[in-house]
């Protein structure tokens, strides 16, 4: 089961009711987007990864909300946004529906943040259009033609074959199940409450067409193009850009960090942090709270 899936979190179970209390959805013309939006100020904009949701970034949005207007999405076919089972959600999809999202809030530019595949598909959505990215904050992140990983194989593999669909009731029914798949994404995989998990979770194995659209997600590239051919468009990005990177990913070597900093013009510099993780903006929110009121006040 280890190499199935990720995820993870450590929060109160009253937090996590909390956060799904506060949640909003927009309408866009890829459906109903859900959102949490707490804060004053020009708007950053939080992406999350697979597996995960808006929930992710909840301890970071507490440190910066008085600097910062934060929107954080539930991409299409996580959290609280559906997806049709015959809907795109590929990276390029939901850089596309980004776009939308913004579109609908009346947003015209952002302090985007991203995190995992969230962070590709922050590429891609800043790649495209630079226009509407005052700043741009990386961190652990699928990266040109780092994606998938390799390291992420055995799960893709566990979509292609249904295996999540196969046992969605048994992981729904018991979200301990999941925790051995955590190890490689936090330090300290012992401290996720169930009610973490299950607020990642729960939405993707609470009905045969969620998990169906996980597996899809999973499996929706075929190939590295969407990461690899906005190359020459990051080349010439020159909004201001932190990169904020965990020295500990097995998905995300810390190369990928300085190809993104030799790429992007605008980049700045790189944090490293000792031993984080993936999932380190929950592990260690402190870490990029200040890392990004630093960056927002330049």
């Amino acid at each position: 089961m280890s190499t199935l899936f990720l995820s993870g979190g450590i929060f109160a179970p009253a937090v996590a009711k909390k956060v799904g209390r506060d949640k909003k959805n927009v309408r866009t013309r890829f459906g109903e987007i859900a959102y949490v939006d707490h804060g004053k100020g020009p708007v950053a904009l939080f992406v999350h990864g697979v597996f995960l949701n808006s929930y992710l970034w909840r301890h970071v949005i507490d440190g910066v909300a008085d600097m910062r207007r934060c929107i954080a999405v539930d991409l299409m076919s996580h959290g609280d946004t559906k997806a049709r089972e015959d809907q795109d959600i590929s990276f390029r999809a939901q850089a596309q529906m980004l776009e939308a999202f913004c579109d609908s809030m009346d947003v015209d530019s952002v302090d985007l943040v991203g995190n995992d595949s969230g962070g590709a598909i922050a590429q891609i959505f800043a790649a495209r259009h630079p226009q509407q990215i005052r700043s741009l904050t990386l961190t652990n992140c699928d990266t040109h033609d780092n994606y998938p990983p390799p390291a992420f194989a055995p799960t893709r593999a566990a979509a292609a074959a249904g295996r999540f669909s196969a046992r969605r009731l048994e992981l729904l029914a018991d979200m301990e199940l999941s925790r051995p798949a955590f190890a490689a994404g936090y330090e300290h995989v012992e401290r996720v409450s169930t009610e973490t998990l299950r607020a990642y979770l729960e939405p993707l194995f609470a009905t045969p067409e969620a998990t169906r659209n996980l597996e899809r997600w999973l499996i929706a590239e075929d190939d590295n193009s969407p990461t690899v051919e906005i190359e020459p468009l990051l080349r010439q990005l020159r909004a201001p850009t932190l990169i904020v990177w965990g020295t500990a990913d097995v998905f995300f070597p810390l190369k990928w960090a300085y190809w993104l900093k030799d790429t992007i013009p605008g980049a700045r510099k790189v944090i490293e942090l000792d031993d984080a993780k993936i999932f380190f903006p929950e592990e260690r929110p402190d870490a990029l709270v200040q890392a990004l009121r630093e960056h927002w006040r330049v």
